[in-house]
């Protein structure tokens, strides 16, 4: 029977591309014997504390629903985080909500403040799931494009001439999935500036911010003017090794995580009750296993940016998260074809840069969150690979 099911597809949907990362990866699931430098979670596991307060909570018998808003528990335990590792504070009773997810998080963040037809600037190279987001809140994804030039960092003088009329919201990501980029303070305090001038909400994801390997992580959030004008987004994925615990947070302005709750509590009315209680222990305790974990990514850090320049693929030194996003355009192929090539010649997996918008071609994005000695092995193929091609 012919099936034309397809018709009931809501337009903007139907033209939503598939994850350039899920469908490149469904191809290395295939490949036992190839070595991941793709997928961004850590290879770490969850450390056992956290862990333990999972399985207790689980012994004690909760396994209930929460508060919409998470436990209120949670909430006084993120906005002391907060205080001390952002110089941020909130009322954990009305301006910190817990989702499944920094990803949860922004959806609803976007789903909550955006109009059909408003328009949303972002960065790119950046996670896969911002255009599309924004795109599923009905309104217009405006790109800013960043260079290995500027260390992927944002430059001012680009948001102000991506910039037009009915532009209402800002998104920031530092440091950057893909690339590593962060954005000095001077720059980020031009960008605040142009925010208020501009009436723009900010919404700034900093999930990688412990991962911070040079200087100082500023959250645009603490310049003058902007806590009142920004969501502040985290989670516990990344720096904590928490990514299948599916927990983030926001931190706002009242009535924003009010109208953000509201999307929350229709869609996904709120988060684990045990990945919550896990999400406790790991902002109590958690500092000394995120400490060893940043040691280990920063030596790996190192040696994966070091081998890729041995090899002749131009790399910047990423000073956050725990990505590598290497130049290739010294092979002459294109992103798609040099990964393709390279899983299949080396059993090499990394992503191509286009899978993350338009400005990642000529690039690629190395995930060093595996082990140093699969990274060794790992770079060793890739400069086989790169040699024989050049040849």
């Amino acid at each position: 029977m012919a099936d034309d099911s397809q018709r009931f597809v809501a337009d903007h949907v139907v033209g939503l591309p598939r994850s350039g990362i899920r469908d490149f990866f469904a191809i290395v699931a295939a490949m036992p014997q190839a070595i991941s430098l793709g997928i961004g979670e850590p290879d770490f596991v969850t450390p056992w504390h956290i862990r333990e307060a999972a399985i207790f909570a689980l012994e004690k018998g909760k396994t209930s629903y929460t508060d919409n808003l998470g436990l209120i528990r949670l909430r006084r335990e993120i906005n002391t985080y907060v205080e001390h590792n952002f110089e941020l504070s909130y009322n954990p009773d009305n301006e910190i909500l817990v989702a499944v997810g920094v990803s949860e998080a922004l959806d609803i963040a976007l789903r909550a403040v955006l109009n059909p037809g408003d328009k949303v600037l972002y960065h790119e190279p950046c996670y896969v799931s911002y255009s599309p987001s924004i795109l599923l809140a009905h309104a217009q994804p405006i790109a800013i494009s960043t260079s290995a030039e500027d260390q992927f960092g944002i430059n001012p003088d680009a948001v102000e001439a991506a910039w037009e009329p009915g532009c209402k919201v800002l998104m920031l990501n530092f440091p950057t999935n893909p690339t590593g980029g962060v954005t000095e303070r001077a720059k980020l305090e031009r960008i605040a500036k142009f925010a208020i001038e501009k009436d723009l909400l900010v919404i700034s994801d900093e999930i990688y911010s412990e991962l911070t390997f040079e200087g100082e992580h500023t959250s645009i959030a603490t310049l003058p003017g902007m806590q009142e004008r920004t969501i502040f987004l985290h989670g516990f994925s990344k720096a904590f090794a928490m990514t299948g615990f599916r927990i983030g947070y926001a931190c706002g302005p009242a009535p924003l995580i009010e109208a953000m709750m509201k999307v929350h509590q229709y869609s996904m009315l709120c988060a684990p009750i045990l990945s919550q209680e896990a999400a406790i222990e790991a902002l109590k305790n958690g500092g000394p296993a995120v400490a060893k974990m940043k040691a280990q990514y920063h030596r790996r850090r190192d040696l994966i940016v070091r081998r890729f320049n041995e090899a002749g693929l131009t790399c910047h030194l990423p000073k956050g998260s725990f990505y590598a996003f290497p130049s290739i355009q010294s092979t002459g192929m294109s992103s798609m074809d040099f990964c393709q090539g390279l899983l299949t010649e080396q059993e090499v997996a990394i992503v191509p840069g286009t899978a993350f918008g338009p400005s990642g071609a000529g690039f690629a994005r190395a995930s060093f969150s595996t082990s140093y000695e699969r990274i060794i092995e790992a770079t060793d193929r890739i400069e086989r690979y790169v040699d024989k091609v050049r040849k």
